[in-house]
């Protein structure tokens, strides 16, 4: 048997991103031990019994909603892992937590990965990018998933530098397509607006050849337009996952101007009081690249955002 298809691997939260996750590393030839609350789809009935599925030195990857959900994970793999093994945390954490999370897993020599992940539901089939932050040793342990979950290529993949660096650098990947799509969004609704053009949505479609601004989210929105050419079945209100309030912080904290990025984001949180075509932009791309949803534009209420009422079982990712 070759070196990867004897990798084995825990994985903690199968929802839309670690179920896939799971399926694509399993193509790869690798072991995976599943655990979920949602006991129809896990491998396991407890972390418990993962980690006792596992052979030492256990590597367990945490895919669950970032905040409260992955600290009592994390502490929880503390009191049951031993010396040597490592903890992956593939979450949209935040970066400053990972130094704690770090720290506490190092009292008994555990190592502490953070994984910045995109690559939303597309990546079982496009793969992953992926921002790793940790020490060489502890990294070099997972580079088997790395390899396996990551985009076919020399692309897709980095080791950022020391534990952080993976997320911090996924949050500004985060922060840029708040940008991105509000560049969109704007545009959309420029061209919405006048009476001398016909057809908008065949303008974004032939932007996706020769274009400066081609990208996969043009692609997205094409994809979006194909279906609700002037979106009428989506609620101009957009979410923020927090990783765009954590970007403009950090940029605060090193006098770094971010004049894009932060109208990005206060331009969803207009979103939220009046209804916007821009915001139907963003809402539609959201849910071409992650599947979030949708609210219909004669739906009261407010949309939940990233993680929010996801058990810790499951998490939802932007990007």
């Amino acid at each position: 048997m070759s070196a990867e298809s004897d990798f084995e691997i825990g994985l903690i939260g199968l929802g839309k991103m670690g179920g896939n996750m799971r399926e694509r590393l399993r193509k790869a030839g690798q072991t995976v031990v599943g655990y979920d609350r949602n006991q129809a789809i896990s491998d396991a009935v407890s972390l418990e019994d993962l980690v006792s599925k596992l052979h030492a030195p256990r590597k367990v990857w945490v895919m669950v909603p970032a905040g409260e959900p992955t600290r009592q994970t994390v502490l929880a793999l503390g009191e049951l892992l031993e010396s040597g093994d490592v903890v992956i945390d593939g979450g949209n954490s935040k970066y400053t937590d990972d130094l704690v999370h770090a720290a506490k897993l190092a009292e008994k020599n555990i190592g502490f990965v953070d994984a910045g992940v995109s690559g939303g539901i597309w990546g079982l089939k496009n793969g992953y990018a992926l921002m790793v932050g940790g020490d060489d040793k502890h990294v070099s342990l997972v580079q088997p998933a790395f390899d396996a979950l990551k985009p076919e290529g020399e692309f897709g993949f980095v080791h950022a530098g020391s534990v952080g660096a993976g997320h911090f650098a996924k949050m500004v990947h985060n922060g840029i397509e708040y940008g991105m799509m509000q560049a969109y969004a704007e545009g959309y609704e420029l061209l919405a607006a006048v009476d001398v053009v016909d057809d908008v949505p065949a303008i974004f479609k032939s932007w996706r050849e020769g274009t400066v601004i081609r990208s996969w989210l043009l692609d997205l929105f094409d994809s979006a337009l194909s279906s609700d050419p002037k979106l009428d079945k989506v609620r101009g209100y957009a979410e923020d996952s927090g990783e765009g309030r954590w970007t403009i912080e950090a940029a605060i904290d090193h006098a770094v101007p971010l004049p894009v990025i932060t109208a990005s984001l206060f331009a969803r949180f207009a979103s939220r009081q009046d209804e916007s075509p821009a915001m139907k932009v963003v809402a539609s791309l959201r849910n071409q690249f992650g599947g979030h949803a949708i609210l219909p534009e004669t739906a009261a209420g407010s949309q939940t955002g990233e993680g929010a009422g996801a058990s810790a079982g499951a998490t939802e990712h932007s990007g």
